[in-house]
């Protein structure tokens, strides 16, 4: 991180418990450098134990990551830093609408095949990535499933879990394949206008469809963190957080752009 960047990060890390008289022994080493460590992993894609000299030990480096997944701190920390990049936006911290989409990936040999499986339509073995994503394309909620699992089936969960952690929000866009009860269902359980923006019979090659590009600009940005172009996690929950850490990625550069000078 850039020494603007790392302003803007400090005062929303999570305080450890033995700051705050909790007990537990104080760490080692600099959240910076650790923060550093786990960044340059997902951007570049390495093996834990690839971690050069510069930066704590691996196996250190790691316990931090293991312990922010288990406890959440991960996402707690994202969802301040996308709290931050709405405000300096100009938008409320909440949103009120968003889109949902699911990306297929290859998955690695360490994938069990617990957590793997075929999608028939992209012709892919691994896993797929459920997002929900605001109007500026920051993430509100991520699921990773095996590749065989069909869209409705995870979007009914993942919308769930996002209705209740924002309240305000009032309506998803989503692709054709989403159509069907879970219509229904999102305006009847969870409250939500699920619109489907469909693709007309009539458009020939790569057309840009309204707000579906929103997600789409999502994935490319997951794409370019080398970590996450192949599904490397042995468990979809350190999957789910490396979604997360690349997020913080692009938000921590947003931040610390200087605000653009108005005429």
């Amino acid at each position: 991180m850039t020494d603007a960047e790392w302003a803007v990060v400090r005062p929303l890390l999570p305080v450890p418990g033995w700051l705050r008289g909790r007990g537990g022994q104080p760490e080692a080493y600099c959240h910076r450098a650790i923060l550093d460590a786990i960044r340059y992993l997902v951007d570049n894609g390495i093996k834990w134990r690839a971690m050069p000299g510069d930066f704590p030990p691996w196996d250190r480096v790691y316990a931090f990551f293991r312990r922010w997944r288990d406890h959440l701190l991960v996402k707690e920390f994202h969802d301040r830093l996308r709290a931050r990049v709405r405000e300096k936006s100009g938008r409320d911290v909440e949103p009120t609408a968003g889109v949902i989409d699911s990306q297929s990936v290859k998955a690695d040999a360490v994938v069990g095949s617990d957590s793997r499986g075929f999608d028939g339509g992209k012709l892919v073995n691994g896993r797929k990535r459920h997002v929900v994503v605001d109007t500026l394309g920051l993430l509100l909620g991520v699921m990773v499933t095996a590749a065989d699992t069909g869209d409705r089936a995870a979007a009914q969960v993942l919308l769930g879990q996002v209705a209740d952690a924002h309240h305000r929000l009032e309506l998803v866009w989503a692709d054709g394949g989403y159509t069907g009860p879970l219509v229904e269902h999102c305006l009847t359980a969870l409250a939500l206008v699920l619109a489907i923006v469909k693709r007309s019979d009539d458009m020939r090659g790569f057309v840009v469809l309204p707000k579906r590009w929103i997600v789409e600009r999502l994935f490319a940005h997951l794409m370019r963190t080398r970590r996450l172009a192949r599904d490397f996690e042995r468990g979809t929950t350190s999957a789910e957080a490396m979604i997360y850490w690349s997020m913080t990625l692009l938000m921590t550069r947003r931040l610390a752009r200087p605000h653009p000078q108005r005429a």
